[in-house]
C-alpha cells in the first residue's frame, strides 16, 4: 500500500489543530457549546487554507456523541471514527465541478428528506460551489430556504464573487485567510521533527514563502523536497529543487535597479535563469523583495518577515531608490510575471521589465544623443506635457481615409525619431510593426506577434505615437494595432513624378531612429 501523503497525514483532527483560522474555529466551537448550529454555512478563501477540513470537523462535531460539547469532536466515539475512516454514510461530499447541472441538485433535494442513518445530522459538503450553473443555484436556493431539521449544508468556494447574493444571504459566511509565513514555518518545523526529517530552518522558511499562505501547498512542497529523511536538506538544495534563485541574486538585481545599472541587471537575470531558476519564480522573488523595500520606505522595516541583516539592507535600498521608480518597477515586474507564458526565450519578459523600469520618462528628462567630432553629448529636449495631447475616438471600420496613408509610410522614420524624443523605448517596438492602411481616422498597424500588439497598443505608448504623428503631419489619428500572421508589410507607394529612392542602410536607419545624425566627414 503506498505511503500516505503528508498533507493527508497531517490534516487537522480537531479544531485546536487548525492553523491560522482562529476567527473561524472559535466561532464554530462556541456555536457547538451553545447548541446554536446553523443549517447552512459558506466557507470562502484561497486554496489550501482549511475550508474542506473545517467542514469535516464541523460534521464530526455535530455528530459526535461525547457528553461535553466543548470536547467535540472527540475522535474516539464510533461516529468520529467512521468519519475519519471515510465510511460515515451521513456525510456527503459533492464536487460541484463535476455536478454542475440542475438535475444533480434535484437529486440531492430528493434524497435530503430521508432521516440520518447513523448520526444526528446529515451534513452535505459542496466543494467549489461557484461551479454550479444558474439553474442549479436556483434549485439549491429552495432547499436552503426550507431545509429539514436534520440537514446541514457547508458550501466551500475559492471564488466568492461568483456565488449569487441570494445564496450568500441564506448562509453563515466565514472568510478563510492566508496563513502567515511564521505560522506555516512553525507547523513545518513540527512536522519535520515528528517525521525525523533533517532540514535547515532557512529551507523551511523558503518552503513557507513558496506556499504563499496555503498550508496544504506548503506541506506538499515539504513532502516533495524530502526524499531521504536521513539526508540533510540545505537551503541551497531546497532552492535547486523548487527552482528558486539564490537570495543574493535577487538582492543584487534590486541593487542594480537602485543604481540604474542596466548591463549588470541583464547579466544577473541571465545568470539566474541559466543556473536553473524558474523565470516566474525568480520574478515573484524580485517583486517580493521590492515590496520589502517599499514597506521600508513607506512604513517600517519591522513589517518585513526577515532577519535583521536583510531588514537593514532593505532600509539602505529604500533610501537609494526613488519612490516613483520603485512603484513603477514593482508594477512592471508584476505585469511581466502575469504575462509570462514560457517560450523559447524564458528570460525575455524579465529583461523587458528591467529595461522599462530603468527608462526615464520624457516628462522628467527627455534625452537624445548626438555625435559631434567623435564625442557623445546628452541634450535635454522640452517634451510636450502628457496631458497636452487629447486622443480622438476611432471612427467606424471601412470609412474613407482621412489622410493619405502614403505620407505616413514615407515619413515613418521621422515619426520614429519624434516618438523617441518622448519615449526612447518605443522605436525598437515599432520596428516590428508596419503601416497597413488608414480607415477613417484609424491608422492600422500590422504586427506578426501578439506580444508586440499588446506592447504597442498600450494606451501610454499609443498616445505618444499619435502625438508624434500630430507633431509632424498636423493630423489626429487613432492607433489600431492588429496581429497579421504570415503577411509581409505592404511596400510604400513611390512618390509621384520622382524616381524611387534608394533603400537606406538598416544600421543607419536604426541609428537615426535613436536620435543620431549622419556625419559625412571623412
Amino acid at each position: 500500500m503506498p505511503e500516505q501523503a503528508l498533507y493527508l497525514k497531517w490534516r487537522p483532527q480537531t479544531f485546536a489543530d487548525v492553523v491560522g483560522q482562529e476567527h473561524v474555529t472559535r466561532t464554530l466551537r462556541n456555536a457547538l457549546i451553545r447548541g446554536r448550529i446553523r443549517h447552512a454555512y459558506l466557507f470562502s478563501g484561497p486554496r489550501g487554507t482549511g475550508k474542506t477540513t473545517n467542514a469535516r470537523l464541523l460534521a464530526k462535531a455535530v455528530n459526535c456523541t461525547y457528553e461535553d460539547a466543548a470536547g467535540r469532536p472527540c475522535n474516539n466515539c464510533s461516529n468520529c471514527a467512521a468519519i475519519n475512516e471515510g465510511r460515515f454514510l451521513d456525510l456527503i461530499e459533492i464536487d460541484a465541478a463535476s455536478h454542475t447541472g440542475v438535475d444533480d441538485v434535484r437529486e440531492l433535494r430528493d434524497k435530503i428528506a430521508f432521516a440520518p442513518g447513523e448520526g444526528k445530522y446529515k451534513v452535505y459538503i459542496i466543494d467549489e460551489v461557484h461551479r454550479f450553473s444558474g439553474n442549479a443555484f436556483d434549485a439549491l436556493l429552495k432547499t436552503l430556504e426550507e431545509p429539514p431539521d436534520h440537514a446541514i449544508f457547508v458550501l466551500a468556494t475559492t471564488e466568492i464573487d461568483k456565488v449569487p447574493a441570494t445564496i450568500k444571504s441564506r448562509c453563515l459566511h466565514f472568510e478563510f485567510r492566508r496563513v502567515s509565513q511564521k505560522e506555516v514555518s512553525a507547523l513545518l518545523a513540527q512536522i519535520a521533527e515528528s517525521e525525523s526529517f533533517s532540514i535547515e530552518g532557512a529551507a523551511l522558511d523558503l518552503i513557507a514563502r513558496q506556499g504563499t499562505g496555503s498550508v496544504r501547498d506548503s506541506i506538499s512542497l515539504l513532502d516533495q523536497i524530502v526524499t531521504e529523511p536521513e539526508e540533510l536538506v540545505s537551503l541551497e538544495s531546497a532552492q535547486l529543487l523548487l527552482g528558486t534563485a539564490a537570495s543574493v541574486q535577487v538582492r543584487d538585481l534590486v541593487q542594480a535597479l537602485a543604481e540604474e545599472d542596466l548591463p549588470l541587471g541583464i547579466h544577473i537575470i541571465n545568470k539566474a535563469i541559466d543556473s536553473g531558476s524558474d523565470p516566474r519564480q525568480f520574478g515573484q522573488q524580485v517583486v517580493e523583495y521590492l515590496r520589502h523595500v517599499m514597506l521600508s520606505q513607506t512604513a517600517s522595516a519591522d513589517l518585513i518577515e526577515a532577519s535583521q541583516e536583510d531588514r537593514a539592507i532593505c532600509e539602505e535600498l529604500a533610501e537609494a531608490i526613488s519612490r516613483s521608480r520603485l512603484l513603477k518597477t514593482i508594477r512592471t515586474f508584476n505585469e511581466a510575471i502575469n504575462n509570462y507564458t514560457g517560450g523559447w526565450q524564458p528570460q525575455l519578459e524579465l529583461e523587458l521589465a528591467l529595461v522599462e523600469s530603468l527608462h526615464v520618462e520624457a516628462s522628467q528628462s527627455n534625452v537624445y544623443r548626438s555625435v559631434d567630432a567623435g564625442k557623445t553629448h546628452e541634450t535635454a529636449q522640452d517634451a510636450a506635457p502628457e496631458s497636452a495631447y487629447e486622443r480622438v475616438e476611432g471612427s467606424a471600420p471601412g470609412e474613407p481615409s482621412a489622410y493619405p496613408v502614403g505620407k505616413i509610410q514615407n515619413g515613418w522614420m521621422e515619426i520614429l525619431t519624434q516618438a523617441h524624443r518622448y519615449n526612447r523605448n518605443i522605436p525598437p517596438l515599432l520596428e516590428h510593426a508596419h503601416v497597413r492602411a488608414i480607415e477613417g481616422n484609424r491608422l492600422i498597424l500590422g504586427v506578426q506577434e501578439e506580444f508586440f500588439q499588446k506592447k504597442i497598443a498600450a494606451p501610454e505608448r499609443a498616445k505618444i505615437i499619435e502625438q508624434a504623428i500630430f507633431d509632424l503631419h498636423d493630423v489626429k489619428l487613432r492607433l489600431d494595432v492588429r496581429v497579421v500572421e504570415g503577411v509581409a508589410p505592404p511596400p510604400p507607394p513611390e512618390p509621384t513624378g520622382q524616381a524611387r529612392p534608394e533603400p537606406e542602410d538598416p544600421l543607419i536607419a536604426a541609428g537615426k531612429a535613436l536620435g543620431g545624425v549622419v556625419d559625412d566627414a571623412e
